[in-house]
């Protein structure tokens, strides 16, 4: 009898991924890690950010590299628009989180991806953050979420993938379930 595995690259090592999570259950306090990033305010609603550091696996790690981000304000908010706005991050981010775990899924799975795009959107009454009405919230109303995806698989196996990388969004999680968040003044 020949067996014939299919041999899938999306990129992602579920190898490193698996024995990471087996190293973890054997040391969970590994597991915990702090991410960090650094705003700089530059002028008007202009800033920008830095990431370079994190914590993890028991001690102090760097990116290859220091990331920026510019942030700011459209003109039709009377900014000068240098960068995103904060929350066009916030989609980039969970686009980019959902992403990232349709690639890994799949790979796990052994499903060949050709490509993913995710389109997003983010519905938001402004009124909420200039104050003008009180009961609307300064926040997303709702976030829609589109995949397009092409991979040697079927729709149902797809959709599975996308629903398993939803499941395990640490970005979907935090925005569907309420973070403690503390803000604090130093001089």
């Amino acid at each position: 009898m020949n067996t014939y595995t299919k041999i899938v690259n999306n990129g992602v090592n579920v190898g490193a991924l698996m024995e990471a999570r087996e190293a973890f259950s054997v040391t969970p306090e590994a597991a915990q890690f702090t991410w960090r990033a650094t705003c700089h305010w530059v002028k008007g609603t202009h800033s920008y950010s830095e990431i370079e550091g994190y914590y993890g696996l028991g001690e102090a790690q760097s990116h290859k590299k220091r990331f920026t981000f510019d942030a700011d304000h459209p003109e039709t908010f009377a900014a000068d628009d240098h960068g995103a706005t904060p929350v066009e991050y916030v989609l980039v981010g969970l686009a980019s989180c959902l992403t990232a775990g349709v690639a890994s899924v799949a790979q796990h799975r052994n499903i060949q991806l050709h490509s993913v795009k995710a389109m997003i959107e983010g519905d938001m009454d402004i009124q909420g953050v200039l104050g003008m009405d009180k009961g609307v919230r300064n926040g997303f109303e709702s976030i829609n979420v589109v995949f397009e995806i092409k991979a040697d698989a079927s729709n149902e196996e797809i959709e599975a993938v996308v629903a398993q990388s939803q499941k395990r969004s640490a970005v979907y999680d935090i925005l569907s379930n309420p973070t403690n968040i503390v803000v604090e003044t130093m001089s």
